[in-house]
């Protein structure tokens, strides 16, 4: 198993990893303020949900010409 983290000082954002087992992805982000949090939760149960994004990138690069790109581009340019 591997872990690590950063802690955050007042105004920066934190984050923690842990990695171990045979979890496939799971995600998760917490907005916390004092007395309260709310989480929002991602489960994938299988790497073809990583392998979809992958080639859906690679397959809208190649129609592009050559430049300096972002996957805000591949995920928010001509839906």
């Amino acid at each position: 198993m591997r872990a690590g983290q950063d802690l955050a000082g007042r105004g920066k954002v934190g984050f923690a990893v842990l990695r171990g087992g045979d979890v496939i992805g799971e995600h998760e982000v917490w907005f916390a303020g004092p007395g309260e949090r709310l989480s929002l939760a991602h489960q994938a149960a299988d790497r073809a949900v990583f392998a979809r994004g992958a080639l859906r990138a690679a397959l809208w690069l190649a129609r592009q010409p050559a430049g300096r790109y972002t996957m805000r581009d591949i995920l928010y340019k001509n839906q």
